[in-house]
């Protein structure tokens, strides 16, 4: 993909010296998705693989809310009318989303405000760091209406990320977590103001995009590998996702840079 020149249809896209933002852009009904959005949204988080110029992504809605989840008129409707088979193409779709928001090596920052629900709340989830308002308000509601909690990935991110009681909690009674509780649980990394809310996430993408890129991604990367193995593979892991970034133009910029008392200006290579 190229950045400057994307051009998505079921949401904005602004991009600019390497943060993109993606704006879900349906606020006269809290930024609810659809199928093609869903699609559109995956597609995306895939290309980011190969989108070196992309160093940071920050995901918000418009308006005063994130996202209303999954559209009740555009995909709960139809979903009731499916086969086993289209259902399950379905699932797996969205699974997808979340499976390409971790693969991308980019750090990823949802900027929430408002209603996140369903699978706009799996989204935040599914990104690396969170900033909310105070009126954040944010719900895993699929027991409302008569589906299991684990859904996208809820069961096995949640958890980590609130601990097994809270996450339990919220996906078997799909209450609104307020958004005191999120950034007391760990859901939220800090609440600012709304009118402050984007320029925050902006000014920490920005910090980001001006980082060591490659070990930015390499991070990203073990961060999502070491959920599944001992502590000592953990280790070897890092030992070696380490000693491939001392190979890195960057590690010798960053020690130039120090030994010369000025500011590295870091290339991801």
């Amino acid at each position: 993909m190229t950045p400057d020149t994307y051009a998505p249809q079921h949401f904005a896209w602004h991009y600019d010296r390497g943060v993109a933002t993606i704006i879900l852009s349906r606020p006269e009904r809290k930024n609810p998705l659809t199928f093609d959005s869903y699609a559109e949204l995956r597609d995306l988080f895939r290309d980011l693989v190969d989108a070196p110029e992309v160093k940071a992504v920050i995901v918000t809605g418009a308006g005063s809310n994130f996202c209303s989840g999954g559209d009740v008129h555009e995909i709960i409707g139809p979903l009731t009318k499916m086969d086993m088979p289209a259902l399950l193409r379905f699932t797996r779709m969205t699974g997808d989303l979340v499976k390409a928001m971790r693969a991308c090596p980019q750090p990823v920052i949802a900027a929430i405000d408002g209603i996140c629900a369903g699978a706009g709340a799996i989204m935040a989830m599914a990104s690396d760091i969170r900033i909310a308002t105070p009126r954040a308000k944010t719900a895993f509601l699929f027991t409302r209406v008569g589906l299991a909690g684990c859904d996208m990935g809820a069961c096995a991110i949640l958890p980590r990320l609130i601990g097994q009681g809270r996450a339990s909690e919220l996906l078997f009674t799909g209450r609104t977590m307020s958004a005191e509780e999120g950034e007391r649980w760990g859901f939220h990394n800090r609440l600012v103001d709304p009118a402050a809310l984007l320029a925050e996430a902006t000014a920490l993408a920005r910090s980001l995009a001006d980082g060591p890129n490659f070990a930015h991604g390499m991070t990203k990367t073990q961060l999502n590998a070491e959920w599944a193995v001992s502590l000592d593979v953990a280790i070897e892991m890092e030992a070696q996702a380490q000693a491939i970034c001392m190979q890195t133009a960057d590690f010798a910029r960053a020690y130039e840079a120090f030994a010369a008392k000025t500011v590295p200006v870091f290339e991801g290579n």
